[in-house]
């Protein structure tokens, strides 16, 4: 497939594109001051993470970027891959480890039938071809934290193959702007995870916690058909919630149960393909879109200057914002991979080949695991769109944030406000509120049914909208009350007394003399003046409609 054509510009906000191909204009030279040797860890730009970007000058060559995807994603189950320790978030050290984790002579492997199912489900979800045989293998590195000294993986014969990822990407200034892209799934393979090593600078020492070792992960491998960071960031957040809503992962990147390896590579148009350089362990979307941005940036220069391009491994410095060498890049000699001795061949079967008599417990039937798969993002994202008339950015929003198209749709059936202003409240004050104190949907103190009871009072006219948000703002502040409590307590209740709210609009006429004089020489804007000085003697407890209709009223008469 041939690459994309990429028009580069600097890595220095979140996502770096805004249009379609993720094109911009690509760096002309090196960045000032900077030199490139060709040699690991001598080049200046890696210490650089703000680059400049200028437009090319006629006739010259533009780059184009190619970047794949590895993506592990730690299964949701309650034990480990081949194991029976419990799988546990934030243990202590080393309280999580059997015999087998351990590594300790004599002990064997047994497959854990909940990791299999998970990572049949996620092939076909992403329309892969599920292979009825599959194979394990050992990956053999030397690290403290693998104590058998390799990964029992799937290299030769893995569980799926020649899958499809959709996702979209905006290509306008306009968040409604988007666009369709999609991404060949190569593979999907089931792998042991490994432990990890804590660095302790302060003594120099390293300790390893063996918790994590073991732990079932589903490696997803997506071809190299991106070209930039917002793509591959916005293709990892679509399979994250693939993950979540198959409950095959909780894909959590804060705690570590989805973490990325881009591979990255430049070349010029019409060029066989460059070398390409590994960036290791990215858990974030954000970080992954500036890494990637930024490492192709520096390829690029590096290109530029006459140096060349190693086949490495690097992290991605957060702080610095900029890519760092860590080793070089092993190839499969390295690894020595080799047949896993201790576990035969894995069959599943549909219900056309099922054995005869065969224990449903004992055998995985794919078609089965095809009837359990629930709605998927897209397909909801669809129907709320088409089921309640909302902007497609909006629908994406609501599935972009954990459990708030669960709290949106319970507000919807307990409320009777059209569903537009339902998705207002919820995506501009209530998640407003949820964001500026870093909480999530299910630490909220205001529940569904309160804002469905706001939603009606509004509804029903009851209250005004600036009302409205000082009683979400006391549900916000004291748990317990309902709406109609605090609405009570604060006499919120909108006027309904319209010989009143005659007298205060002639009041308010006969004591601004200067702002009626201002509306009958033809300023519209006036008139604002003067509802919001009614609205302020009535404490904000009538409605601006019904006080411009007295108004105008009272002005023409």
């Amino acid at each position: 497939m041939a690459a994309p054509v990429l028009w580069w510009c600097c890595p220095g906000s979140r996502f770096a594109f805004s249009r379609v191909g993720c094109g911009s204009w690509h760096r002309r030279g090196p960045p000032t001051g900077s030199t490139s040797t060709g040699k690991r860890g001598q080049s200046s730009v890696a210490q650089q993470p703000h680059i400049t970007a200028q437009k090319p000058r006629k006739g010259e060559r533009e780059w184009a970027a190619v970047v794949g995807l590895e993506i592990h994603a730690q299964i949701a189950s309650n034990s480990k891959l081949f194991s029976g320790s419990q799988v546990h978030f934030a243990a202590p050290p080393n309280s999580l480890v059997s015999f087998f984790d351990a590594s300790l002579p004599g002990t064997l492997p047994v497959l854990n039938r909940r990791c299999v199912e998970a990572a049949v489900m996620t092939g076909l979800a992403l329309d892969c071809h599920i292979n009825r045989k599959s194979l394990f293998d050992r990956k053999h590195y030397f690290y403290a934290d693998l104590p058998a000294g390799y990964q029992i993986t799937q290299q030769r014969l893995p569980i799926a193959v020649n899958g499809s990822l959709a996702y979209s990407v905006s290509v306008g200034r306009k968040p409604s702007q988007m666009v369709t892209r999609t991404v060949r799934v190569k593979q999907i393979q089931l792998e042991q995870d490994s432990g990890k090593s804590l660095h302790d600078d302060l003594r120099s020492q390293t300790l390893i916690d063996l918790n994590r070792a073991g732990i079932g992960l589903l490696e997803v491998v997506l071809e190299p058909d991106m070209s930039c960071g917002e793509e591959a960031a916005t293709a990892v957040r679509e399979l994250q919630l693939i993950l979540q809503a198959l409950g095959t992962s909780q894909a959590n990147m804060a705690e570590g149960q989805l973490r990325v390896d881009a591979n990255i590579s430049v070349h010029r148009p019409g060029e066989p393909l460059g070398v390409r350089t590994e960036v290791k362990n990215l858990n974030s979307a954000r970080f992954l879109a500036k890494a990637i941005d930024y490492e192709i940036q520096r390829q690029i220069n590096e290109l530029e200057n006459g140096g060349e391009i190693l086949n490495e491994t690097r992290s991605f410095d957060y702080k610095l914002g900029c890519t760092v060498p860590m080793r070089d890049k092993e190839g499969k000699q390295d690894y020595r991979f080799m047949p896993e001795p201790n576990l035969p061949p894995l069959l599943l079967y549909d219900s056309g080949s099922l054995p005869s008599g065969a224990d449903p417990q004992q055998v995985i039937n794919i078609d089965r695991l095809r009837e359990r798969l629930p709605e998927l993002p897209r397909v909801t994202r669809e129907r709320l769109v088409r089921q309640y008339g909302m902007l497609p950015e909006h629908s994406c929003a609501l599935l972009n944030e954990v459990g708030l198209l669960e709290f949106f749709q319970n507000v919807i059936k307990e409320t009777r406000a059209e569903p537009k202003k339902v998705t207002s409240w919820v995506l501009n004050t209530f998640l407003g509120f949820l964001k500026q104190q870093n909480l999530a949907v299910s630490e909220s103190p205001v529940t569904p049914s309160a804002l469905a009871e706001l939603l009606d009072l509004l509804d029903r006219k009851a209250i005004s909208s600036s009302a409205a948000k000082q009683v979400f703002e006391e549900l916000w502040r004291n748990e317990g009350k309902t709406p109609a409590q605090i609405v009570a307590e604060k006499k919120l209740e909108l006027l309904q007394d319209l010989e009143a709210l005659e007298q205060l609009c002639r009041s308010t006429l006969e004591a601004h003399p200067h702002v009626v004089m201002d509306l009958k020489r033809g300023n519209p804007r006036a008139i604002n003046k003067l509802i919001g000085l009614v609205r302020k003697a009535t404490l904000g407890r009538a409605d601006p409609t019904a006080i411009k209709e007295v108004l105008e009223r009272q002005l023409s008469s």
